[in-house]
């Protein structure tokens, strides 16, 4: 029991961690167009990342994207340990990134963490004909390193487009003053699509952990069966990724406000209008995406209609490498940890 509340204390830390490595993805661009100064820029998204456990609970329904990452492993293979090693890969990693400056996905830190601790359980990949991961649930995540920016990029230049082209004859300042109101809508609303993505991202690790637990103990539970019976695992996630949020990230938001591209309140609406439809497609597919990738593919479809040059592509190649990278290492990085747990503890 003592081990299990490490570990649900461990991804709730990790959850908080998210939240102030992730803020940049819904504050940069609402901070670099001076809409909002950034402390009350952190304060909007906390909010709004809080408020999604309302829109998950009670508009959609369930937790599909936290279903998804409970079930990314086989779950004979899912153990109190190799769930501890994953959520030690994945915070080190999230805090080396963050560190850095580096936008990297903390949803695919969790997940290869997850994984790159289970097959160093299995010792394979595989273990008598049955999958340690389950590709099913693994290869449209995979997927979606691509097809996330790809979707909101395409969305931005679309929307971005299509804005100018009705507010051609507008009024520069009366049109600017209607934007930076409407970015504080389009933030709410990417904010929401956050705090809905990535809050249950932990909590399918914490049901994981307790469905193995109560396994143990010979009851049978089902991932909806975990939500019903553990109402405060949910509520606990949505409030750590929002508190994290209120502690800001702002090395991050740099990267994501200005070094990309420069962006104007016009271009901030479309760049989170877009990423926030993106994150809600996915959401209600059960994909667990980055923020990071969604809302950085936005930013870049929106630098792109003005010309392919105000976008920096030597930075956005840098942080294509970071995202490609982030799930293997942080496999690797489970995996090592994992092995020096067993080399040191027994019981691992």
């Amino acid at each position: 029991m003592t081990f299990l509340v490490v570990i649900i204390v461990l991804a709730l830390i990790f959850d908080y961690i998210n939240g102030f490595h992730d803020a940049a993805n819904s504050i940069a661009t609402i901070v670099s167009t001076k809409v909002l100064t950034p402390f009350q820029a952190v304060v909007w998204a906390a909010f709004f990342n809080f408020a999604a456990f309302f829109v998950s609970k009670y508009l959609i329904g369930e937790f599909k994207i936290g279903n998804t990452i409970a079930k990314s492993v086989n779950e004979n293979f899912i153990t109190l340990e190799v769930i501890f090693a994953g959520l030690v890969a994945a915070i080190i990693w999230n805090l080396l990134t963050w560190w850095f400056g580096i936008p990297s996905s903390s949803s695919h830190t969790l997940l290869g963490g997850f994984i790159g601790a289970a097959v160093a359980h299995a010792g394979a990949i595989s273990e008598n004909g049955v999958d340690v991961i389950n590709y099913a649930k693994v290869l449209p995540t995979v997927a979606f390193i691509f097809l996330a920016p790809l979707i909101g990029m395409f969305m931005a230049f679309l929307i971005t487009v299509f804005i100018v082209n009705i507010c051609r004859r507008a009024n520069p300042y009366r049109a600017d003053s209607w934007f930076r109101r409407l970015q504080l809508v389009s933030s709410a609303l990417f904010s929401l699509g956050h705090g809905g993505n990535d809050a249950q991202k932990v909590m399918g690790i914490i049901g994981a952990a307790i469905i193995f637990y109560e396994k143990q103990r010979g009851v049978d539970m089902s991932f909806n069966e975990f939500v019903s019976a553990y109402m405060w695992v949910p509520l606990a996630s949505f409030t750590a990724i929002a508190l994290g949020t209120m502690s800001g990230g702002w090395k991050i938001v740099k990267t994501m406000g200005t070094r990309i591209t420069k962006v104007t309140p016009l271009e901030g609406v479309s760049a989170e209008t877009a990423g926030a439809a993106t994150l809600y497609l996915t959401e209600h597919l059960g994909i667990p995406v980055s923020t990071t990738h969604t809302i950085t593919g936005s930013i870049i479809g929106v630098g792109a209609t003005k010309r392919l040059s105000a976008v920096r592509w030597g930075v956005t190649i840098n942080l294509l490498w970071a995202w490609i990278l982030t799930i293997p290492v942080s496999a690797l990085l489970a995996g090592a940890i994992y092995y020096i747990g067993k080399l040191f503890f027994g019981g691992f």
